[in-house]
């Protein structure tokens, strides 16, 4: 499903009107029927359902308005107040607010909070995808009201296209923003429901669809898209009857460090886990072995330095034991020890064969980025916002601040494939398209879950599937695990137990037994 920015969407719209002769105020009246079907199927019939509507001068109070009719003609009990004089109506939303007045509805100039608090529903319409500057003055006090009764008296509420106040392209709050449970969006999802403060604000989504035909969106030059296990490249997962362990790829994974052996085991169950027939990791010689947490890996023990790191000493050897891989992962639990460091640059530059590179496999390549010069292998880099803004030379914050941005143009200028890790991970590659995985959750965020998923892009990219895939079963697995154990105590060994029915629901995204 591709996903927009207020441009593409406006854009969207304008052709459909132009192009496929479709009425302009059909597609506002599909939203508003749209809407009222997905609040039936969420929350439950409306028939004598209280609802209030703030509704804007704009296309989303248009929207607003709309719905206000669908919802009184299935029995709600109907309040509408706009925020603008009704002269600077205009177009679309002046015919809904005609047609509101004239089949006997009326504007509510009751006290807002009074109104507010009586209401079962509060439908926000206010703003819509086309706000460019902060919520001020009067606007901002209605959303701040909106929020404080919303948790005061646990009144439901509802966004429509995206909480106002919120960024449709940046997931910014700009000044005040609307705190919805539900958020219905048009035609496609923006984009600022998956980032920043959209994410904290948009409670449940989901898309209506308002009439625009597939060939208009496919048409369109529409980066972004977000993939679900459903759009898994490469299903079936099964294996061929006649398959032996060489037919899935061989990986090798050089992790690990003295006080760091977990990171190296984790990656390595996970590779396993996720499909590889054959796992070698190289560890420092004095924690070679990894049993019995994974005694399927082969381990390769290597020169070490004092403080118990790989030694720039064991570079023939580990580029001797890249011959006859498939791909090679590097970076969990390395350290940033400076021999190491230099190893591990020099791996990059002379490895001929896939490979996957995280936590400090980033972090040495931070600090000489020309490694990457005119390489011709596939390379993915795992970075979460900490090592995107060193790569990039940036905070973190300033990572947050424009996730796809950034991840976009570090992948273009550098020819490489970013999986930005984080609440909706984003994936951009090197041709400019952009995936944003609509799996994984905040339980997410602890110890070890890079490293899993360091293991699993490894263990696709050597069995030659599509390793992109493996971030999406990832946040699938993790998903497994919260429902499970919950998101405060999940830890990453959970994700790795659920690799297994992960896989299963991607193969068969419609099984009912999942």
């Amino acid at each position: 499903m591709k996903v927009v920015t207020a441009e593409e969407i406006k854009a969207l719209d304008e052709r459909a009107v132009s192009e496929f002769k479709i009425p302009s105020l059909l597609l506002m009246e599909n939203a508003a029927r749209g809407l009222v079907d997905q609040i039936e199927e969420k929350i439950g019939r409306v028939a004598n359902l209280s609802a209030i509507i703030l509704c804007g001068h704009g296309h989303n109070g248009g929207d607003g308005l709309a719905a206000a009719r669908h919802l009184r003609m299935r029995g709600a009990i109907v309040s509408v107040t706009i925020f603008s004089p009704i002269e600077q109506f205009f177009g679309n939303s002046k015919i809904m607010l005609e047609s509101w007045l004239n089949t006997g509805g009326t504007i509510s100039h009751e006290p807002l909070e009074k109104n507010l608090r009586e209401s079962r529903l509060i439908i926000d319409a206010l703003l819509g995808t086309g706000l460019s500057h902060p919520v001020t003055g009067d606007l901002e006090k209605v959303i701040l009201l909106i929020n404080k009764v919303r948790r005061a008296h646990g009144i439901t509420v509802i966004a429509v296209d995206i909480p106002s106040g919120i960024s449709a392209d940046t997931g910014e709050r700009m000044g005040a923003s609307v705190e919805a449970d539900y958020t219905f969006t048009m035609g496609l999802p923006k984009r600022g429901l998956f980032l920043r403060e959209g994410l904290e604000c948009r409670g449940s989504w989901d898309v209506i669809d308002i009439g625009f035909p597939k060939t208009l969106v496919d048409q369109a030059n529409i980066k972004v898209e977000l993939i679900s296990p459903a759009d898994l490249k490469g299903k079936p997962l099964a294996r061929p009857l006649a398959a032996h362990k060489g037919t899935f790829g061989h990986l090798l994974i050089i992790a690990g460090s003295r006080g760091k052996k977990g990171a190296a085991a984790m990656a390595s169950l996970s590779a396993l886990r996720a499909g590889c027939g054959l796992v070698t990791t190289a560890l420092p010689s004095s924690i070679d072995s990894i049993e019995p947490a994974v005694m399927e890996v082969m381990t390769l023990p290597v020169l070490e330095t004092e403080a118990g790191t790989l030694s720039l000493k064991a570079e023939v050897e580990l580029l001797k034991a890249v011959e006859g891989k498939d791909a090679v992962a590097i970076g969990p639990g390395l350290s940033q020890n400076p021999e190491t460091v230099r190893l591990i640059l020099n791996l990059i530059a002379q490895i001929e064969i896939p490979m996957v590179i995280d936590a400090d496999g980033i972090n040495a390549l931070a600090s000489d980025l020309t490694v990457l010069n005119n390489r011709k292998v596939a390379i993915i880099l795992t970075p979460h916002a900490g090592e995107m803004g060193r790569l990039s030379g940036v905070s973190s914050e300033t990572v947050q601040q424009d996730r796809i941005g950034i991840a976009v143009s570090f992948s273009q200028k550098w020819g490489v494939t970013v999986v930005l890790k984080g609440a909706h991970t984003i994936i951009a590659a090197p041709d400019g398209t952009v995936s944003v995985a609509n799996t994984g959750n905040p339980g997410m965020a602890t110890a070890g879950t890079g490293d899993v998923l360091t293991g699993m892009i490894g263990g696709f990219l050597a069995s030659g599937r599509d390793p992109l895939s493996a971030v999406i079963l990832h946040g699938l697995a993790g998903d497994l695990a919260r429902d499970e154990m919950g998101e405060i105590s999940l830890i990453a060994s959970d994700i790795i137990n659920k690799i297994h029915i992960a896989i299963l629901r991607g193969n068969n995204p419609l099984n009912p037994i999942f």
